[in-house]
């Protein structure tokens, strides 16, 4: 039996306790927790019931994505340098928009961090490694919305304490830097997920409102045609591309849960440890609950270790 704890709200690690406890798969939203003790005690629970798991960080699963890991790990890039990343959203922005779950800490436990700055952190931590350390900024632009009751019905105003934009610098542990900026205040942005690789020998730049396509730059070709390349990533020798329609017909945002269900289950089968795990989302939970230090701290906060 496999459970996807996706509700909403922050009862999903009981749930997850249950569910290792009776010994069922389990698939889980990210963030996997409300703070990294919470997901400490998930992950050590699936561990102890030996069931398998993972978690929802579908992004790995886009194929562009996919090939610029490849390009990364055959050394294309060269020595890493730099990470510069956003997630921008503008649904927020008016201060008519209610207290839904996503605004109310108490059930989503934090804003554009959790939300979306989790993305570009495991995507980071996918392509290019480890992070030791974080400095952070986050900004609340409406202070106060409508609140409607779930019992009652009655509307009233309540303070909002999640963060509507926040920045970070990061230090990663094989040296490389990086920026991340995540907002739901970017007016014309509905889901602009992209980042930038640096490296020694080359680049990849990679934006989600176009995934068909990742572009790269390879420092060693002739200087006359030095330029950044537009790959369409479509083609069979392409990640997963193989399993799906003959090449220059791109698939979409679904085909990412499709491609990660598939590998978790091709991992099930062949005993193989399947990631994104709930340890590997333990440790993008420790750089938030860092984020959320050094945030208030206005200080450098490093990463604490799984």
């Amino acid at each position: 039996d496999l459970v996807d704890s996706c509700s909403p709200n922050n009862t999903h690690g009981e749930i997850v306790l249950a569910a290792a406890a009776a010994g069922k798969m389990i698939a889980c939203e990210k963030p996997l927790a409300m703070d990294g003790a919470e997901a400490r005690k998930m992950t050590e629970a699936v561990k102890k019931a030996g069931v398998p798991n993972m978690v929802w960080y579908n992004y790995r699963r886009v194929p562009a994505i996919t090939l610029a890991r490849k390009i990364i790990a055959e050394g294309r890039l060269g020595k890493i340098f730099h990470f510069r990343s956003a997630f921008l959203q503008d649904w927020t922005i008016s201060a008519d928009v209610p207290m839904i779950w996503r605004l109310n800490k108490d059930i989503a436990g934090s804003g554009v961090a959790g939300d979306l700055i989790s993305h570009l952190f495991d995507t980071a931590r996918y392509l290019i490694g480890d992070v030791a350390a974080v400095s952070a900024l986050t900004k609340v632009f409406v202070d106060e919305r409508d609140y409607k009751d779930p019992e009652t019905g009655k509307t009233s105003k309540r303070k909002i304490e999640i963060d509507d934009a926040c920045l970070v610098l990061a230090e990663f542990s094989n040296g490389a830097v990086g920026t991340f900026e995540a907002t739901r205040y970017a007016r014309g942005h509905k889901a602009a997920n992209s980042f930038e690789v640096n490296g020694e020998t080359g680049s990849v730049i990679f934006d989600l409102e176009d995934m068909a396509h990742l572009k790269f730059f390879d420092h060693s070709d002739p200087k006359h045609i030095h330029g950044f390349r537009n790959i369409l990533v479509t083609s069979a020798e392409h990640p997963y591309m193989e399993k799906w329609w003959v090449p220059g017909l791109a698939i979409g945002y679904e085909h990412t849960f499709t491609h990660q269900l598939a590998d978790f289950f091709e991992a099930l089968e062949n005993g193989k440890k399947f990631s994104p795990d709930f340890e590997e989302a333990t440790k993008c939970q420790l750089i938030l609950d860092a984020i959320g230090d050094a945030a208030s701290t206005r200080t450098r906060v490093e990463v604490s270790s799984f």
